[in-house]
């Protein structure tokens, strides 16, 4: 018989279950059994190693080299942070809790752990927010970009980030809370865990990328074509056009497959009075912090400079000398 379980925006992220309940072990010998549950070990250890790494890399990077001192850099710093901390405190945490602890020991260790989840989750998507919003200024507002965008916003934007993050975090666990005693009498308590958290987590962000991205895509295709009518280049042009759609795609594409499947899950199903299997849940929740490990490929190693940046740090350069004003190809 399946483990199925209610979906609940403050359950998701408090409620956690035994290795035996997220897999379904009908049918599978007693003794694969637990080489199964270790197979799952270490591919989540394996992906929070690579998250680590690959974010790290990100973060000495943009402090060491000063040519990626800039403000748009200055973002991705913080995202890299971000997804650094999922990855060397939520995804211990979350393997942990998700296999045996939270079982046992319900109440302040796994409201800590879905307080992190929240958290660093919000954060992170926040960041990709501001980053679509500094790539719209640079496209479609390249006049004025520096102005607008400058160390002084950069840190403004960088402080609301984790700001809203840490009260929606706090906020949404403290109500989830308070809902296990009162029943349906708390309004504000099921507003807050149930559609608040949700917007502010993922909908309204998913809303103003979506927005920004198109705007610089339809931009890029004006400016495309202006060059193509100006140069009569039309095989640069057309190239070009590919290049822009297909790194929109990538951005978009990512990141509504690491998180979509989440937030639509939790939010649709109850309105069904519908259950869903633990396994299913379970999966979606390391969907959605696997685009943490995704992040540094995508906003990072997409650029030579930090292709440059990342060889001389993993070749042990840096500690043969000193890099810091050297010209990133």
């Amino acid at each position: 018989m399946k483990t199925e379980v209610s979906i609940n925006w403050t359950d998701v992220v408090t409620d956690t279950y035994h290795c035996s309940e997220i897999v379904n072990f009908n049918n599978i010998p007693a003794n694969s059994q637990s080489t199964l549950c270790r197979l799952i070990y270490v591919s989540i250890g394996l992906l929070a190693v690579i998250t680590s790494c690959g974010n790290l890399l990100v973060i000495i990077s943009i402090i060491y080299f000063k040519q990626l001192h800039t403000p748009t850099n200055s973002l991705i710093l913080s995202l890299a942070v971000a997804d650094l901390m999922v990855g060397i405190i939520l995804f211990p945490l979350s393997m942990a809790f998700s296999f045996k602890s939270c079982l046992y020991f319900h109440g302040l260790f796994c409201s800590v752990r879905g307080s992190f989840d929240i958290c660093l989750s919000t954060c992170s998507i926040l960041n990709l927010v501001c980053i679509a919003i500094d790539r719209y200024c640079a496209v479609c507002q390249p006049l004025t970009y520096r102005a607008k965008i400058n160390h002084r916003v950069v840190l403004i934007m960088t402080l609301i980030c984790w700001g809203v993050s840490a009260v929606t975090g706090i906020g949404i666990v403290i109500a989830g809370l308070h809902t296990e005693n009162c029943g349906n009498k708390c309004l504000i308590e099921i507003l807050m865990t149930n559609t608040i958290g949700p917007i502010l987590s993922f909908y309204l962000p998913m809303i103003i990328m979506l927005c920004m991205y198109l705007k610089i895509f339809l931009v890029a295709q004006r400016q495309a074509r202006s060059i193509h009518n100006t140069t009569k280049c039309g095989a640069a042009v057309s190239k070009m056009e590919r290049k822009a759609t297909k790194t929109l795609a990538i951005v978009l594409g990512v990141f509504l497959l690491c998180w979509s499947p989440f937030f639509l899950c939790i939010t649709f199903l109850p309105l069904t009075n519908g259950s869903a299997p633990t396994s299913v849940i379970e999966s979606l929740r390391w969907l959605t912090l696997s685009n943490s490990m995704l992040n540094p490929f995508i906003y990072a190693f997409f650029y030579s400079w930090f292709r440059s940046a990342f060889r001389i740090i993993i070749s042990g350069k840096i500690f043969q000398g000193d890099f810091t004003n050297c010209k990133l190809q």
